[in-house]
Protein backbone atom coordinates (compact mmCIF):
# COMPACT_ATOMS: atom_id res chain seq x y z
CA UNK A 1 0.00 0.00 0.00
CA UNK A 2 1.40 3.73 -0.83
CA UNK A 3 1.19 5.69 2.10
CA UNK A 4 1.06 9.50 1.57
CA UNK A 5 5.06 9.29 3.13
CA UNK A 6 6.34 6.95 -0.40
CA UNK A 7 4.03 9.40 -2.97
CA UNK A 8 5.60 11.94 -1.92
CA UNK A 9 9.35 10.09 -2.30
CA UNK A 10 7.64 8.86 -5.67
CA UNK A 11 7.11 12.24 -6.34
CA UNK A 12 10.63 13.94 -5.60
CA UNK A 13 12.01 10.62 -7.55
CA UNK A 14 10.00 11.80 -10.83
CA UNK A 15 10.72 15.19 -10.30
CA UNK A 16 14.80 14.44 -10.23
CA UNK A 17 14.22 12.23 -13.14
CA UNK A 18 12.35 15.02 -14.96
CA UNK A 19 15.07 17.47 -13.97
CA UNK A 20 17.66 15.51 -15.47
CA UNK A 21 16.25 14.99 -18.40
CA UNK A 22 15.43 18.94 -18.79
CA UNK A 23 19.25 19.63 -18.35
CA UNK A 24 20.18 16.44 -20.83
CA UNK A 25 17.48 18.04 -23.09
CA UNK A 26 18.80 21.54 -22.94
CA UNK A 27 22.19 20.85 -23.70
CA UNK A 28 20.92 18.83 -27.32
CA UNK A 29 18.69 21.90 -27.85
CA UNK A 30 21.55 24.31 -27.94
CA UNK A 31 23.88 21.68 -29.74
CA UNK A 32 20.93 22.23 -32.51
CA UNK A 33 20.31 25.30 -32.39
CA UNK A 34 24.45 26.30 -32.93
CA UNK A 35 24.15 23.92 -36.07
CA UNK A 36 20.98 26.75 -37.71
CA UNK A 37 21.71 27.20 -41.14
CA UNK A 38 22.74 30.46 -42.65
CA UNK A 39 19.48 32.31 -44.39
CA UNK A 40 19.15 35.43 -45.98
CA UNK A 41 17.23 37.55 -44.57
CA UNK A 42 15.15 37.62 -47.43
CA UNK A 43 13.86 34.58 -47.19
CA UNK A 44 13.03 35.14 -43.63
CA UNK A 45 9.91 38.27 -44.19
CA UNK A 46 9.65 40.97 -46.71
CA UNK A 47 11.92 43.29 -47.62
CA UNK A 48 11.93 47.02 -45.17
CA UNK A 49 10.10 49.29 -48.04
CA UNK A 50 6.77 46.86 -47.49
CA UNK A 51 6.87 48.04 -43.75
CA UNK A 52 7.93 51.45 -44.99
CA UNK A 53 4.83 51.90 -47.34
CA UNK A 54 2.43 50.41 -44.94
CA UNK A 55 3.81 53.28 -41.90
CA UNK A 56 3.65 55.54 -44.91
CA UNK A 57 0.09 54.95 -46.00
CA UNK A 58 -1.05 54.69 -42.00
CA UNK A 59 0.72 58.53 -41.61
CA UNK A 60 -1.12 59.51 -44.59
CA UNK A 61 -4.55 58.17 -43.62
CA UNK A 62 -3.97 59.73 -39.97
CA UNK A 63 -3.31 63.31 -41.61
CA UNK A 64 -5.75 63.66 -44.25
CA UNK A 65 -8.57 61.53 -42.28
CA UNK A 66 -7.60 61.96 -38.69
CA UNK A 67 -11.45 61.48 -37.57
CA UNK A 68 -11.62 57.98 -39.17
CA UNK A 69 -8.43 56.79 -37.18
CA UNK A 70 -9.66 58.00 -34.21
CA UNK A 71 -12.88 56.54 -34.23
CA UNK A 72 -10.76 53.13 -35.27
CA UNK A 73 -9.16 53.95 -31.72
CA UNK A 74 -11.78 55.21 -29.77
CA UNK A 75 -14.14 52.54 -30.31
CA UNK A 76 -10.92 49.63 -29.63
CA UNK A 77 -10.46 51.45 -26.69
CA UNK A 78 -14.06 51.70 -25.84
CA UNK A 79 -14.61 48.03 -26.53
CA UNK A 80 -11.33 46.87 -24.51
CA UNK A 81 -12.18 48.67 -21.28
CA UNK A 82 -15.77 47.67 -21.37
CA UNK A 83 -14.69 44.22 -21.31
CA UNK A 84 -12.63 44.60 -18.69
CA UNK A 85 -14.75 46.67 -16.29
CA UNK A 86 -17.01 43.84 -16.82
CA UNK A 87 -15.10 41.35 -16.07
CA UNK A 88 -13.55 43.32 -12.84
CA UNK A 89 -16.99 44.04 -11.50
CA UNK A 90 -17.94 40.05 -11.70
CA UNK A 91 -14.60 38.71 -9.91
CA UNK A 92 -14.67 42.07 -7.50
CA UNK A 93 -18.46 40.69 -6.36
CA UNK A 94 -17.59 36.98 -6.02
CA UNK A 95 -20.03 36.16 -8.89
CA UNK A 96 -18.83 33.67 -11.22
CA UNK A 97 -20.74 35.14 -13.88
CA UNK A 98 -18.79 36.01 -17.28
CA UNK A 99 -19.30 39.30 -19.52
CA UNK A 100 -21.58 38.83 -22.38
CA UNK A 101 -19.31 36.56 -25.08
CA UNK A 102 -20.44 36.65 -28.49
CA UNK A 103 -16.88 36.15 -30.27
CA UNK A 104 -17.65 33.65 -33.31
CA UNK A 105 -17.05 29.73 -32.94
CA UNK A 106 -13.59 29.22 -33.26
CA UNK A 107 -11.50 25.73 -33.09
CA UNK A 108 -8.69 27.09 -31.44
CA UNK A 109 -11.03 27.61 -28.15
CA UNK A 110 -13.01 24.50 -28.11
CA UNK A 111 -12.15 23.69 -24.61
CA UNK A 112 -14.74 24.99 -22.30
CA UNK A 113 -12.74 26.66 -19.43
CA UNK A 114 -12.35 29.16 -22.70
CA UNK A 115 -16.10 29.52 -22.15
CA UNK A 116 -16.67 28.78 -18.33
CA UNK A 117 -13.25 30.27 -16.37
CA UNK A 118 -13.31 34.24 -16.06
CA UNK A 119 -9.30 33.89 -16.70
CA UNK A 120 -9.17 32.14 -19.66
CA UNK A 121 -12.52 33.78 -21.14
CA UNK A 122 -11.28 37.57 -20.70
CA UNK A 123 -8.00 36.36 -22.42
CA UNK A 124 -9.57 34.71 -25.13
CA UNK A 125 -12.14 37.87 -25.48
CA UNK A 126 -9.25 40.05 -25.67
CA UNK A 127 -7.21 38.28 -27.73
CA UNK A 128 -10.23 38.71 -30.56
CA UNK A 129 -10.70 41.94 -29.77
CA UNK A 130 -6.93 42.64 -30.39
CA UNK A 131 -7.36 40.68 -33.65
CA UNK A 132 -10.45 42.81 -34.91
CA UNK A 133 -8.94 45.60 -34.60
CA UNK A 134 -5.94 45.00 -36.37
CA UNK A 135 -7.79 43.67 -39.16
CA UNK A 136 -10.28 46.38 -39.53
CA UNK A 137 -7.31 49.10 -39.93
CA UNK A 138 -5.31 47.24 -42.08
CA UNK A 139 -8.09 47.17 -43.96
CA UNK A 140 -9.10 50.43 -44.42
CA UNK A 141 -5.58 51.95 -45.26
CA UNK A 142 -6.01 53.86 -47.81
CA UNK A 143 -2.93 54.70 -50.47
CA UNK A 144 -1.51 51.22 -50.45
CA UNK A 145 -1.33 49.41 -54.16
CA UNK A 146 -3.70 46.40 -54.00
CA UNK A 147 -0.63 43.80 -54.07
CA UNK A 148 0.84 45.45 -51.48
CA UNK A 149 -2.44 45.06 -49.54
CA UNK A 150 -2.59 41.87 -50.17
CA UNK A 151 1.09 41.52 -48.51
CA UNK A 152 -0.13 43.75 -45.55
CA UNK A 153 -2.93 41.77 -44.58
CA UNK A 154 -1.10 38.02 -45.32
CA UNK A 155 1.87 38.99 -42.68
CA UNK A 156 -0.59 41.14 -40.38
CA UNK A 157 -3.49 37.71 -40.16
CA UNK A 158 0.22 35.73 -39.58
CA UNK A 159 1.16 38.48 -36.28
CA UNK A 160 -2.18 37.70 -35.59
CA UNK A 161 -2.32 34.23 -35.10
CA UNK A 162 1.12 33.90 -33.84
CA UNK A 163 0.00 35.71 -30.65
CA UNK A 164 -2.82 33.60 -30.26
CA UNK A 165 -2.99 32.32 -26.16
CA UNK A 166 -3.54 29.02 -27.13
CA UNK A 167 0.32 29.52 -28.40
CA UNK A 168 1.96 30.08 -24.89
CA UNK A 169 2.09 27.15 -22.03
CA UNK A 170 0.30 30.16 -19.41
CA UNK A 171 -2.86 30.70 -21.27
CA UNK A 172 -3.48 26.97 -22.71
CA UNK A 173 -6.29 25.09 -20.51
CA UNK A 174 -4.85 21.98 -22.36
CA UNK A 175 -1.52 22.07 -21.93
CA UNK A 176 -2.04 23.37 -18.22
CA UNK A 177 -4.29 20.50 -17.17
CA UNK A 178 -2.16 18.41 -18.88
CA UNK A 179 1.15 19.22 -16.99
CA UNK A 180 -1.00 19.03 -13.45
CA UNK A 181 -2.21 15.76 -14.44
CA UNK A 182 0.94 14.02 -15.70
CA UNK A 183 3.10 15.76 -13.08
CA UNK A 184 5.07 17.70 -15.47
CA UNK A 185 5.71 15.05 -17.80
CA UNK A 186 3.85 16.11 -20.42
CA UNK A 187 6.11 19.57 -20.75
CA UNK A 188 9.37 16.89 -20.79
CA UNK A 189 7.58 14.89 -23.49
CA UNK A 190 6.91 18.12 -25.60
CA UNK A 191 11.06 19.46 -24.78
CA UNK A 192 12.10 16.34 -26.44
CA UNK A 193 9.69 16.21 -29.03
CA UNK A 194 11.03 19.97 -29.74
CA UNK A 195 14.75 19.05 -29.76
CA UNK A 196 14.29 15.97 -31.93
CA UNK A 197 12.61 18.42 -34.71
CA UNK A 198 15.10 20.59 -34.48
CA UNK A 199 18.04 18.55 -34.44
CA UNK A 200 16.08 16.94 -37.80
CA UNK A 201 16.24 20.50 -39.73
CA UNK A 202 19.73 21.05 -38.96
CA UNK A 203 18.63 24.04 -36.35
CA UNK A 204 15.44 25.31 -38.14
CA UNK A 205 11.85 24.84 -36.64
CA UNK A 206 9.62 22.74 -38.81
CA UNK A 207 7.37 20.80 -36.59
CA UNK A 208 6.34 16.65 -37.66
CA UNK A 209 3.44 16.26 -38.31
CA UNK A 210 2.76 12.69 -39.21
CA UNK A 211 4.85 9.76 -37.24
CA UNK A 212 8.06 9.17 -39.39
CA UNK A 213 8.47 5.15 -38.42
CA UNK A 214 4.40 4.55 -39.28
CA UNK A 215 4.61 4.53 -42.34
CA UNK A 216 6.63 2.56 -45.14
CA UNK A 217 6.66 3.66 -48.55
CA UNK A 218 5.84 0.52 -50.91
CA UNK A 219 4.67 -1.74 -48.05
CA UNK A 220 1.64 0.39 -46.39
CA UNK A 221 1.08 2.91 -48.62
CA UNK A 222 2.39 3.48 -52.08
CA UNK A 223 1.41 -0.10 -53.04
CA UNK A 224 -0.65 -0.51 -56.04
CA UNK A 225 0.72 -3.65 -58.10
CA UNK A 226 3.25 -2.39 -60.76
CA UNK A 227 6.86 -2.14 -62.43
CA UNK A 228 9.43 0.25 -62.99
CA UNK A 229 10.23 -0.02 -67.19
CA UNK A 230 12.27 2.76 -67.74
CA UNK A 231 15.02 5.32 -65.78
CA UNK A 232 16.59 7.97 -66.67
CA UNK A 233 18.55 10.83 -64.21
CA UNK A 234 15.10 13.04 -64.37
CA UNK A 235 12.65 10.19 -63.47
CA UNK A 236 11.35 6.27 -63.41
CA UNK A 237 8.57 5.54 -65.54
CA UNK A 238 5.89 2.92 -63.10
CA UNK A 239 3.81 1.19 -65.23
CA UNK A 240 0.72 -0.65 -63.54
CA UNK A 241 -0.16 -4.30 -63.93
CA UNK A 242 -3.46 -4.27 -65.34
CA UNK A 243 -6.40 -5.58 -63.40
CA UNK A 244 -9.01 -6.22 -65.99
CA UNK A 245 -8.50 -8.60 -69.13
CA UNK A 246 -9.04 -6.03 -71.69
CA UNK A 247 -7.69 -2.62 -71.84
CA UNK A 248 -8.44 0.93 -73.99
CA UNK A 249 -5.84 0.96 -76.51
CA UNK A 250 -4.72 4.07 -75.70
CA UNK A 251 -2.40 4.60 -72.93
CA UNK A 252 -2.86 6.87 -70.18
CA UNK A 253 0.15 8.72 -68.18
CA UNK A 254 0.27 10.83 -64.80
CA UNK A 255 3.04 13.76 -64.77
CA UNK A 256 2.30 14.41 -60.83
CA UNK A 257 3.91 17.74 -59.69
CA UNK A 258 7.99 17.27 -58.52
CA UNK A 259 7.27 19.56 -55.09
CA UNK A 260 6.18 16.25 -53.69
CA UNK A 261 5.95 12.72 -54.55
CA UNK A 262 3.80 10.50 -56.34
CA UNK A 263 2.23 8.39 -53.48
CA UNK A 264 -0.54 10.84 -52.85
CA UNK A 265 -2.32 9.11 -55.65
CA UNK A 266 -1.58 5.71 -53.81
CA UNK A 267 -1.70 6.39 -49.91
CA UNK A 268 -3.84 2.99 -49.52
CA UNK A 269 -6.09 0.98 -51.68
CA UNK A 270 -9.44 2.38 -50.36
CA UNK A 271 -8.33 6.12 -51.82
CA UNK A 272 -5.88 4.98 -54.41
CA UNK A 273 -6.79 6.81 -57.80
CA UNK A 274 -4.12 4.77 -59.58
CA UNK A 275 -5.54 1.68 -58.27
CA UNK A 276 -9.21 3.02 -59.57
CA UNK A 277 -7.90 3.83 -63.08
CA UNK A 278 -6.28 0.82 -63.52
CA UNK A 279 -9.43 -0.69 -62.24
CA UNK A 280 -11.73 1.00 -64.91
CA UNK A 281 -9.28 -0.58 -67.73
CA UNK A 282 -6.95 1.66 -68.59
CA UNK A 283 -3.27 0.81 -69.34
CA UNK A 284 -1.42 3.48 -67.06
CA UNK A 285 1.68 4.86 -66.87
CA UNK A 286 3.72 7.10 -63.81
CA UNK A 287 6.26 9.40 -63.70
CA UNK A 288 7.99 8.99 -60.09
CA UNK A 289 10.45 12.15 -60.35
CA UNK A 290 13.79 12.41 -59.07
CA UNK A 291 14.64 14.32 -56.15
CA UNK A 292 17.32 16.64 -57.15
CA UNK A 293 20.32 16.88 -55.15
CA UNK A 294 23.36 19.96 -56.02
CA UNK A 295 24.44 18.14 -59.27
CA UNK A 296 20.97 19.02 -60.96
CA UNK A 297 21.66 22.94 -60.52
CA UNK A 298 21.53 23.64 -64.33
CA UNK A 299 18.38 21.75 -64.75
CA UNK A 300 15.41 23.85 -66.05
CA UNK A 301 11.87 24.07 -67.31
CA UNK A 302 13.62 22.69 -70.28
CA UNK A 303 15.13 19.72 -68.99
CA UNK A 304 11.75 18.77 -67.48
CA UNK A 305 9.95 19.02 -70.50
CA UNK A 306 12.71 17.35 -72.61
CA UNK A 307 14.03 14.63 -70.57
CA UNK A 308 10.86 14.25 -68.42
CA UNK A 309 7.92 15.10 -70.48
CA UNK A 310 8.76 14.22 -74.10
CA UNK A 311 11.01 11.56 -73.17
CA UNK A 312 8.20 9.41 -70.43
CA UNK A 313 5.97 10.21 -73.42
CA UNK A 314 8.40 8.52 -76.01
CA UNK A 315 8.87 5.41 -74.39
CA UNK A 316 5.07 4.44 -73.30
CA UNK A 317 4.80 4.82 -77.62
CA UNK A 318 7.76 2.26 -77.62
CA UNK A 319 6.46 -0.13 -74.83
CA UNK A 320 2.44 0.02 -76.03
CA UNK A 321 3.01 -0.07 -79.50
CA UNK A 322 0.33 2.95 -80.05
CA UNK A 323 0.83 6.29 -81.72
CA UNK A 324 -0.54 8.82 -78.62
CA UNK A 325 -0.80 8.77 -75.15
CA UNK A 326 -3.90 10.52 -72.66
CA UNK A 327 -1.83 12.70 -70.47
CA UNK A 328 -2.33 14.10 -67.03
CA UNK A 329 -0.24 16.73 -65.31
CA UNK A 330 -1.37 17.57 -61.25
CA UNK A 331 -0.11 21.19 -60.04
CA UNK A 332 3.40 22.04 -61.20
CA UNK A 333 3.16 19.26 -63.66
CA UNK A 334 0.09 20.58 -65.08
CA UNK A 335 1.57 23.72 -65.95
CA UNK A 336 4.54 21.77 -67.37
CA UNK A 337 2.15 19.80 -69.70
CA UNK A 338 0.66 22.48 -70.86
CA UNK A 339 4.13 24.13 -72.02
CA UNK A 340 4.89 20.98 -73.92
CA UNK A 341 1.47 20.65 -75.86
CA UNK A 342 2.48 24.17 -76.83
CA UNK A 343 5.60 22.86 -77.83
CA UNK A 344 4.33 19.32 -79.55
CA UNK A 345 1.73 21.81 -81.54
CA UNK A 346 4.81 24.26 -82.84
CA UNK A 347 6.65 20.95 -84.45
CA UNK A 348 3.14 19.40 -85.24
CA UNK A 349 3.86 16.04 -83.26
CA UNK A 350 0.25 14.23 -82.55
CA UNK A 351 1.89 12.35 -80.21
CA UNK A 352 -0.68 13.62 -77.09
CA UNK A 353 -4.07 12.73 -77.73
CA UNK A 354 -5.94 14.49 -75.12
CA UNK A 355 -5.03 16.37 -71.69
CA UNK A 356 -5.99 16.22 -68.29
CA UNK A 357 -5.29 19.32 -65.59
CA UNK A 358 -5.44 18.75 -62.02
CA UNK A 359 -5.45 21.62 -59.71
CA UNK A 360 -3.00 23.76 -62.91
CA UNK A 361 -2.17 26.93 -63.17
CA UNK A 362 -1.26 28.32 -66.50
CA UNK A 363 -2.51 31.96 -66.30
CA UNK A 364 -0.67 33.76 -63.31
CA UNK A 365 -1.99 37.21 -63.86
CA UNK A 366 -3.79 36.31 -60.04
CA UNK A 367 -1.12 34.47 -58.16
CA UNK A 368 -4.03 34.09 -55.26
CA UNK A 369 -2.05 33.37 -51.65
CA UNK A 370 1.31 32.90 -52.66
CA UNK A 371 0.84 36.76 -53.67
CA UNK A 372 3.14 37.49 -50.67
CA UNK A 373 6.26 35.28 -51.77
CA UNK A 374 5.95 36.33 -55.64
CA UNK A 375 7.48 39.63 -54.91
CA UNK A 376 11.40 40.93 -55.60
CA UNK A 377 11.93 40.63 -52.34
CA UNK A 378 11.10 36.96 -51.69
CA UNK A 379 12.20 35.87 -55.25
CA UNK A 380 15.55 37.65 -55.21
CA UNK A 381 16.09 36.16 -52.10
CA UNK A 382 15.53 32.06 -53.16
CA UNK A 383 17.89 33.25 -56.49
CA UNK A 384 20.42 33.96 -54.15
CA UNK A 385 19.60 31.07 -52.36
CA UNK A 386 19.92 28.52 -55.13
CA UNK A 387 22.79 30.06 -56.36
CA UNK A 388 25.18 29.75 -53.79
CA UNK A 389 23.68 26.01 -52.82
CA UNK A 390 22.48 24.55 -56.66
CA UNK A 391 18.77 24.03 -55.41
CA UNK A 392 15.95 25.36 -53.53
CA UNK A 393 16.16 23.03 -50.26
CA UNK A 394 12.60 20.86 -49.60
CA UNK A 395 12.58 22.91 -46.42
CA UNK A 396 11.57 26.32 -47.79
CA UNK A 397 8.92 24.62 -49.70
CA UNK A 398 7.34 22.56 -46.60
CA UNK A 399 7.55 26.29 -44.08
CA UNK A 400 5.66 28.39 -47.26
CA UNK A 401 2.71 25.57 -47.65
CA UNK A 402 2.42 25.35 -43.97
CA UNK A 403 2.45 29.42 -43.71
CA UNK A 404 0.14 29.16 -45.95
CA UNK A 405 -2.58 27.39 -43.55
CA UNK A 406 -0.31 28.30 -40.23
CA UNK A 407 -3.23 27.30 -37.70
CA UNK A 408 -3.88 24.06 -39.14
CA UNK A 409 0.28 23.32 -40.17
CA UNK A 410 2.28 25.06 -37.35
CA UNK A 411 0.74 26.25 -34.58
CA UNK A 412 -1.96 22.93 -33.85
CA UNK A 413 0.77 20.04 -34.54
CA UNK A 414 3.33 22.54 -32.20
CA UNK A 415 0.75 22.37 -29.13
CA UNK A 416 -0.17 19.30 -29.66
CA UNK A 417 3.62 17.90 -29.81
CA UNK A 418 5.18 20.54 -27.52
CA UNK A 419 2.77 21.75 -25.28
CA UNK A 420 0.83 18.56 -24.77
CA UNK A 421 3.73 16.28 -25.15
CA UNK A 422 2.09 13.93 -27.72
CA UNK A 423 3.29 12.12 -30.36
CA UNK A 424 2.60 12.61 -33.96
CA UNK A 425 -0.19 10.87 -35.13
CA UNK A 426 -0.17 7.96 -37.74
CA UNK A 427 -1.81 10.00 -40.64
CA UNK A 428 -1.06 9.10 -44.15
CA UNK A 429 -1.77 12.27 -45.36
CA UNK A 430 0.51 14.08 -43.20
CA UNK A 431 3.26 12.02 -43.49
CA UNK A 432 3.19 12.20 -47.55
CA UNK A 433 3.02 16.23 -47.00
CA UNK A 434 6.16 15.87 -44.99
CA UNK A 435 7.54 13.67 -47.74
CA UNK A 436 8.86 16.63 -49.66
CA UNK A 437 12.08 17.69 -52.34
CA UNK A 438 14.21 19.97 -53.75
CA UNK A 439 13.54 22.11 -56.51
CA UNK A 440 16.94 22.34 -59.20
CA UNK A 441 17.96 25.69 -58.99
CA UNK A 442 17.66 27.33 -62.81
CA UNK A 443 14.34 25.79 -62.63
CA UNK A 444 12.98 27.12 -59.67
CA UNK A 445 14.28 30.39 -60.80
CA UNK A 446 12.50 30.55 -64.32
CA UNK A 447 9.21 29.18 -62.93
CA UNK A 448 9.13 31.99 -60.40
CA UNK A 449 10.51 34.37 -62.92
CA UNK A 450 8.89 33.50 -66.21
CA UNK A 451 5.53 31.92 -65.22
CA UNK A 452 4.61 33.53 -61.65
CA UNK A 453 5.90 36.96 -62.15
CA UNK A 454 6.07 37.67 -65.83
CA UNK A 455 3.38 35.61 -66.53
CA UNK A 456 5.06 34.91 -69.74
CA UNK A 457 2.73 31.83 -70.89
CA UNK A 458 -0.29 33.59 -71.10
CA UNK A 459 1.06 37.35 -72.24
CA UNK A 460 3.94 37.38 -74.53
CA UNK A 461 4.89 33.95 -75.16
CA UNK A 462 8.19 32.05 -73.18
CA UNK A 463 10.94 31.08 -75.07
CA UNK A 464 11.81 27.01 -74.29
CA UNK A 465 13.53 25.00 -76.39
CA UNK A 466 13.71 26.64 -79.46
CA UNK A 467 10.20 27.59 -79.59
CA UNK A 468 8.14 30.82 -78.17
CA UNK A 469 5.31 28.88 -76.19
CA UNK A 470 1.85 30.11 -75.98
CA UNK A 471 -1.59 29.35 -73.93
CA UNK A 472 -2.89 29.38 -77.23
CA UNK A 473 -0.83 26.69 -78.52
CA UNK A 474 -2.74 24.35 -76.31
CA UNK A 475 -4.94 22.81 -78.94
CA UNK A 476 -5.75 19.19 -77.64
CA UNK A 477 -9.01 18.21 -76.12
CA UNK A 478 -8.79 18.34 -72.15
CA UNK A 479 -10.37 18.27 -69.07
CA UNK A 480 -9.59 20.52 -66.31
CA UNK A 481 -10.55 19.59 -62.47
CA UNK A 482 -10.40 22.44 -59.99
CA UNK A 483 -11.02 22.71 -56.35
CA UNK A 484 -13.47 25.07 -55.04
CA UNK A 485 -11.08 25.79 -51.22
CA UNK A 486 -7.72 25.19 -53.00
CA UNK A 487 -5.58 27.48 -51.21
CA UNK A 488 -2.51 26.79 -53.89
CA UNK A 489 -4.47 27.16 -57.12
CA UNK A 490 -7.17 29.53 -57.03
CA UNK A 491 -10.03 27.70 -59.06
CA UNK A 492 -11.09 30.53 -60.72
CA UNK A 493 -7.25 31.10 -61.76
CA UNK A 494 -7.37 27.85 -63.37
CA UNK A 495 -10.88 28.52 -65.32
CA UNK A 496 -9.32 31.53 -66.53
CA UNK A 497 -5.99 29.97 -68.01
CA UNK A 498 -7.97 27.04 -69.42
CA UNK A 499 -10.12 29.47 -71.00
CA UNK A 500 -7.34 30.80 -72.94
CA UNK A 501 -6.05 27.71 -74.12
CA UNK A 502 -6.58 27.44 -77.89
CA UNK A 503 -8.63 23.94 -77.50
CA UNK A 504 -11.82 23.81 -79.22
CA UNK A 505 -12.91 20.93 -76.96
CA UNK A 506 -12.81 21.63 -72.84
CA UNK A 507 -14.28 20.36 -70.06
CA UNK A 508 -14.07 21.78 -66.64
CA UNK A 509 -14.99 20.19 -63.68
CA UNK A 510 -15.06 21.59 -59.99
CA UNK A 511 -15.01 19.71 -57.16
CA UNK A 512 -15.72 20.57 -53.75
CA UNK A 513 -12.87 20.59 -50.75
CA UNK A 514 -9.39 21.66 -51.60
CA UNK A 515 -5.80 21.35 -52.96
CA UNK A 516 -5.25 17.40 -51.91
CA UNK A 517 -9.12 16.56 -50.96
CA UNK A 518 -10.80 17.58 -53.82
CA UNK A 519 -8.69 15.66 -56.02
CA UNK A 520 -8.11 12.56 -54.08
CA UNK A 521 -11.83 11.98 -53.51
CA UNK A 522 -12.84 7.92 -54.22
CA UNK A 523 -16.65 7.55 -55.12
CA UNK A 524 -16.71 4.78 -52.21
CA UNK A 525 -16.18 8.16 -49.82
CA UNK A 526 -19.37 9.79 -51.51
CA UNK A 527 -17.79 12.57 -49.68
CA UNK A 528 -17.13 15.86 -52.01
CA UNK A 529 -19.25 16.64 -54.40
CA UNK A 530 -18.78 18.43 -57.84
CA UNK A 531 -19.81 20.78 -60.84
CA UNK A 532 -20.43 21.07 -63.93
CA UNK A 533 -21.73 23.63 -66.41
CA UNK A 534 -21.65 23.10 -70.54
CA UNK A 535 -21.81 27.27 -71.05
CA UNK A 536 -19.71 28.57 -73.25
CA UNK A 537 -17.94 31.66 -73.39
CA UNK A 538 -18.81 32.34 -69.69
CA UNK A 539 -15.97 33.96 -67.18
CA UNK A 540 -15.85 31.78 -63.87
CA UNK A 541 -18.30 33.82 -62.11
CA UNK A 542 -20.67 33.36 -64.46
CA UNK A 543 -20.17 29.69 -65.24
CA UNK A 544 -20.34 28.93 -61.09
CA UNK A 545 -23.62 30.71 -60.80
CA UNK A 546 -25.11 28.71 -63.92
CA UNK A 547 -23.24 25.15 -62.76
CA UNK A 548 -25.44 21.90 -61.81
CA UNK A 549 -24.22 20.25 -58.47
CA UNK A 550 -23.34 16.33 -58.69
CA UNK A 551 -23.21 14.54 -55.70
CA UNK A 552 -20.19 12.32 -55.00
CA UNK A 553 -16.69 11.81 -57.03
CA UNK A 554 -15.39 13.21 -60.16
CA UNK A 555 -13.80 10.49 -60.97
CA UNK A 556 -16.62 8.22 -62.81
CA UNK A 557 -17.34 11.54 -64.94
CA UNK A 558 -13.63 12.00 -65.89
CA UNK A 559 -13.29 8.56 -66.56
CA UNK A 560 -16.15 8.08 -68.94
CA UNK A 561 -14.72 11.36 -70.78
CA UNK A 562 -11.23 9.20 -70.77
CA UNK A 563 -12.83 6.73 -72.39
CA UNK A 564 -14.67 8.20 -75.16
CA UNK A 565 -10.65 9.19 -76.25
CA UNK A 566 -9.00 5.81 -75.40
CA UNK A 567 -9.48 3.97 -78.36
CA UNK A 568 -10.99 0.58 -78.42
CA UNK A 569 -10.37 -2.29 -75.98
CA UNK A 570 -7.43 -5.04 -76.59
CA UNK A 571 -6.02 -7.69 -74.52
CA UNK A 572 -4.26 -6.29 -71.57
CA UNK A 573 -0.55 -7.16 -71.20
CA UNK A 574 1.97 -7.18 -68.48
CA UNK A 575 4.59 -4.17 -68.16
CA UNK A 576 7.25 -3.64 -69.64
CA UNK A 577 8.51 -5.73 -73.10
CA UNK A 578 11.59 -7.15 -74.71
CA UNK A 579 13.51 -3.37 -74.86
CA UNK A 580 11.84 -2.42 -71.57
CA UNK A 581 12.92 -5.27 -68.97
CA UNK A 582 11.21 -4.83 -65.76
CA UNK A 583 13.97 -2.69 -63.56
CA UNK A 584 12.42 -3.10 -59.94
CA UNK A 585 8.64 -3.32 -58.45
CA UNK A 586 6.35 -0.04 -57.70
CA UNK A 587 7.03 2.28 -56.27
CA UNK A 588 10.36 2.13 -57.53
CA UNK A 589 13.91 3.81 -55.94
CA UNK A 590 13.52 7.15 -56.90
CA UNK A 591 10.43 7.66 -54.28
CA UNK A 592 12.22 6.20 -51.28
CA UNK A 593 14.26 8.23 -48.68
CA UNK A 594 17.96 6.16 -48.93
CA UNK A 595 17.90 7.06 -52.41
CA UNK A 596 16.96 10.68 -52.58
CA UNK A 597 20.40 12.95 -52.92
Amino acid sequence: MTTPENATGQNLDQLHTNLARIEGLSQRLVAALAEKRDVSPSLQGPGSDLYIRAAGAYWAEMMANPARMLEHQVSYWGRTLEHFVEAQQALASGRVDLPADDTPPDRRFANPLWQSHPYFNMIKQQYLLNSEAIGKAVADLDGLEDLDRQRVEYFSRQIIDMFSPTNFLATNPDALTKAVETEGQSLVDGLENLVHDIEANEGDFLVTLADENAFTVGENIATAEGSVVYRNRMFELIQYTPRTESVHRVPLIIFPPWINKFYIMDLKPQNSLIKWIVEQGFTLFVVSWKNPDQSYADAGLDTYIEEGFLTAIDQVKKITGEPQVNAVGYCIAGTTLSLTLALLHKRKDKSVKSATFFTMLSDFSDQGEFTPFLTDDFVDGIEEEVNRHGLLDSFYMSRTFSFLRANDLIYAPAIRSYMLGEAPPAFDLLYWNGDSTNLPARMAVEYLRWLCQQNRFATTGVEILGETLSIKDVRVPLCAIACETDHISDWRCSYDGVAQMGSRSKTFILSQSGHVAGIINPPSKKKYGHYTNAGARLNSTEWREGADYHAGSWWPRWGAWLAKGAGKQAPALPPGDSSHPILCPAPGTYVLPQNES
